[in-house]
C-alpha cells in the first residue's frame, strides 16, 4: 500500500483549527501590526482538500495550531485569528482522475463548493456572525473565487474588515507562483483543458478590505510553480513537488513553519494580504535518490548544492525557489530570466560543489554499520516486492487508470496545439519573434510535464 502521505494534498484533507483565546489578547494580523481585540462570536470555517469533502477534526487542530491561531506565534510578525468555534464546510472536493475516473472534474468541483461557500458567508453574516474562511490547495481557489464574487458586489453588500478574513494554505491561485495563474494570467490567451475539466481561472484577488495569510511551499507545483518552464528540472522538480511537498503542510513541525519568509509587495500596495513562502529543505527532484539504501542519502547531498543552483533559475535567481518579484502581482511565465548574472551562476555552481563534496564527506562517516546496512537494504526490497505484488494484484483497475491518461493525451492533441497558436499570434503581433517562437515552448514544457506527473500520481493512486 503506498503511503498516502506522498499523494498531493489534492487528495489529502485540509481544515481550520484553533482554540478560543481570551478576550484582550494580543493578536497579529496582517501588515504584522498588533492590535487588541475583543472576541465575541467569529467562527471559523475550513474547507477539505480535493477527495476530502469533510475534513477530520484531528486535522482541524493540526491546521489551526499551525496557520489559524497559534498559542503564541511561529514566528514575528505571524498573523493570528481567533475563532470562537470551529465548523466544517462541506464541498465536492473532486479533482478527475487523482479522486477517481467517477469523481467530479476539478471546474465542477469548484462551481459546486463556489456556491456553498457564498451561501453560508451570507447566511452567517447575516446572521450577525463574523467569519474566517480557511482553504487549502482546491478550497484555496474556491475561496479566491468567492473573493471576486464578493468584490463584484455592491459597496454597501461588500463585508467588511471587520467581518470577514481569509487563511488560504498551499494555494494553486496564487497570484506569483500558483499555477492556475501561472497560465492563467489575463496577459494571456485563455486556457482551458475541457477533457481534463480544467481551468486556468487566474490569481486570487490581492487587494480586498479583508485580512488575509497566504502560506504556499517552496518547490510545491501547485502553489509555487516556476516562472521560467523551459527550465525542465525546475519543473520535474515542482512536479515531484505536488506529490512530496504538496500535502505536508498540513503536518510541518513548529521549527520549519518558524523559517516562514513573507514575501515583499508591489510598491504602493494597498491591500491586507500578507504572503508567506515556507523554504523546503531538500529538492523533491532527489528524493528517488535517497530511497537508495546506503549511498543514497550522501549522492543526493554531494549534487544538490548545484542542483539547487540549476533549479532556482527556474525561479529568476539562485538563491531560493520562488519568483523574487512581488508577490501580489499576478505574473504569467516567461522564457528566460533578464537579470541574471552568468557569473554569478558560476561562482554559486563552485560554491554549490564544495559544499555538496563536504556534506557527501560528513554522510559518509556516519553510514551504519555493515549488517544494519544491509538488514535496512533488505527491508527496502522487501517493501520493493509489496510494491510489485500490488501492481500485479491490480491489474483489474488498468481502465481506471488508462482512461486519464486517454483525455489527458486528448488535451495535448487538442487544446495544447491551439493554445500555442494563440501564443503564437499574441507575440507576433506585440512585434518579439524570439517569444513567439520560445512561449509556446516554454508552456508546452511546463503544461505537459505536469500534465504526465498527475496523471502518473493517478494511476499510483488507482493501482494502491
Amino acid at each position: 500500500m503506498m503511503d498516502r502521505r506522498l499523494l498531493p494534498l489534492a487528495v489529502a484533507p485540509l481544515l481550520i483549527g484553533g482554540i478560543a483565546l481570551p478576550a484582550g489578547t494580543t493578536v497579529y494580523g496582517p501588515g504584522s501590526v498588533t492590535a487588541q481585540v475583543t472576541l465575541l462570536d467569529t467562527e471559523g470555517w475550513g474547507m477539505g482538500g480535493s477527495g476530502t469533502p469533510i475534513p477530520s477534526m484531528e486535522l482541524a487542530q493540526a491546521i489551526g495550531d499551525r496557520y489559524v491561531m497559534p498559542a503564541s506565534p511561529l514566528f514575528p510578525g505571524q498573523p493570528i485569528f481567533p475563532v470562537d468555534s470551529i465548523n466544517p464546510l462541506f464541498t465536492p472536493e473532486g479533482m478527475y482522475p487523482v479522486t477517481g475516473v467517477k469523481s467530479l472534474p476539478f471546474d465542477e468541483s469548484v462551481s459546486q463548493g463556489l456556491q456553498i461557500l457564498d451561501y453560508t458567508i451570507k447566511e452567517r453574516l447575516a446572521e450577525g456572525h463574523n467569519l474566517v474562511i480557511v482553504g487549502g490547495s482546491q478550497s484555496s481557489t474556491i475561496a479566491s473565487l468567492e473573493m471576486r464574487n464578493l468584490l463584484a458586489l455592491p459597496a454597501d453588500q461588500i463585508p467588511t474588515s471587520d467581518q470577514l478574513s481569509f487563511v488560504l494554505l498551499v494555494d494553486p491561485s496564487n497570484p506569483n507562483g500558483g499555477f492556475l495563474s501561472r497560465f492563467g494570467d489575463p496577459s494571456l490567451p485563455e486556457l482551458s483543458f475541457p477533457s481534463m475539466g480544467l481551468t486556468f481561472s487566474g490569481a486570487t484577488p490581492s487587494v480586498t478590505p479583508w485580512d488575509t495569510a497566504v502560506y504556499n511551499m517552496e518547490y510545491d507545483g501547485f502553489s509555487d510553480f516556476p516562472r521560467y518552464p523551459l527550465n525542465f528540472l525546475a519543473v520535474l522538480n515542482a512536479v515531484l513537488g505536488i506529490g512530496l511537498i504538496h500535502a505536508s503542510v498540513t503536518e510541518l513541525p513548529e521549527e520549519q513553519i518558524a523559517q516562514a519568509v513573507l514575501l515583499p509587495v508591489s510598491e504602493g500596495y494597498a491591500g491586507n494580504t500578507d504572503y508567506f513562502m515556507i523554504p523546503t529543505e531538500d529538492l523533491p527532484l532527489l528524493a528517488p535518490l535517497r530511497f537508495l539504501p546506503m549511498l543514497g542519502d550522501p549522492l543526493a547531498d554531494l549534487v544538490q548544492p548545484m542542483l539547487r543552483v540549476l533549479v532556482n533559475l527556474g525561479y529568476g535567481n539562485i538563491e531560493h525557489g520562488w519568483d523574487p518579484g512581488p508577490a501580489d502581482l499576478s505574473t504569467p511565465f516567461g522564457v528566460f530570466p533578464t537579470d541574471i548574472d552568468l557569473g554569478d551562476v558560476l561562482t554559486a555552481l563552485g560554491d554549490g560543489a564544495q559544499q555538496g563534496w563536504h556534506d557527501f564527506i560528513d554522510d559518509l562517516g556516519s553510514l551504519p554499520s555493515l549488517p544494519d546496512a544491509l538488514a535496512n537494504s533488505a527491508e527496502a526490497l522487501g517493501g520493493f516486492t509489496d510494491v510489485v505484488n500490488g501492481f500485479s494484484a491490480s491489474l483489474s483497475n488498468a481502465y481506471s487508470a488508462l482512461l486519464p491518461i486517454a483525455d489527458l493525451v486528448n488535451a495535448m492533441l487538442t487544446t495544447l496545439p491551439t493554445y500555442n497558436l494563440s501564443l503564437f499570434a499574441q507575440e507576433i503581433a506585440s512585434g518579439d519573434l524570439l517569444d513567439a517562437l520560445l512561449m509556446p515552448l516554454a508552456a508546452d514544457v511546463g503544461l505537459v510535464t505536469t500534465g504526465v506527473g498527475i496523471a502518473a500520481l493517478s494511476m499510483l493512486f488507482a493501482f494502491t
